[in-house]
């Protein structure tokens, strides 16, 4: 997938340059470690391409590709999923800023950066409400917030993908017993806060589906970029 532009190949841009640490790589493909998640991406989507990013597999190891075009059956590869993918950016001006969080929390919630303590109950969040892959190191991407009620982890947001001049939103997720309360909204809305503090633009990717999520993200100053394919292969043996 030759990009013009970073965000048309966002994985393959994210470990090519800001999150080269996380890679592993070959020149034609490139995913990030095991133990962070199965992202990966083809620097162009031909079979030299899918033949390469094989070798960065494990046998029977699903890996999730982002594609300008449907995912498409592969030779060595078994297609497990295939479907349109909304990118969402942050819109250069915004709509009014909600009110400050203490005046939206519950006094019996609380509101704070997460961990490397709060990965377990991240990942239980996660396989409960299935944002995306969250495995034991994912947490090292970015910055994730989460708000509590007690010791209980209710909803949490954070960063994923990061590239020069650009931070991804990801893992919003809300566990079912407190939804519809705004929690997630209120912490995409701190997740944004904290990347243009950097002077960087939030972007997000999202199910065309997820309707709700996209009222949300739309309601915050977030529109359509573009199209893009989610595409999830499993290598054969």
């Amino acid at each position: 997938m030759a990009a013009s532009y970073p965000l048309d190949n966002p994985i393959w841009s994210a470990l090519n340059t800001e999150h080269s640490r996380f890679a592993l790589g070959n020149g034609q493909a490139a995913r990030y470690l095991p133990e962070i998640g199965p992202l990966s991406a083809l620097c162009h989507p031909s079979p030299a391409g899918y033949d390469a990013l094989r070798a960065l597999a494990a046998a029977g190891e699903p890996l999730v590709v982002f594609l300008t075009s449907p995912a498409s059956p592969q030779p060595g590869w078994s297609l497990l999923r295939s479907e349109p993918l909304d990118q969402m950016i942050l819109e250069p001006i915004r709509p009014q800023p909600l009110p400050p969080l203490p005046a939206q929390l519950n006094p019996s919630l609380t509101l704070r950066r997460l961990a490397a303590a709060d990965v377990p109950a991240m990942r239980e969040l996660a396989a409960l409400t299935e944002p995306g892959p969250f495995r034991e190191r994912t947490v090292e991407l970015g910055c994730f917030w989460g708000i509590f009620e007690g010791e209980t982890l209710l909803s949490m947001a954070g960063q994923r993908l990061h590239l020069p001049q650009f931070t991804e939103v990801s893992a919003v997720c809300t566990h079912p017993s407190a939804r519809g309360r705004g929690l997630a909204r209120i912490l995409v809305d701190v997740s944004m806060q904290a990347i243009l503090r950097q002077g960087r633009t939030p972007f997000l990717h999202v199910l065309p589906g997820n309707e709700g999520a996209i009222r949300v993200y739309r309601s915050l100053g977030f529109v359509l970029r573009r199209d893009l394919y989610l595409g999830v292969y499993r290598k054969e043996s």
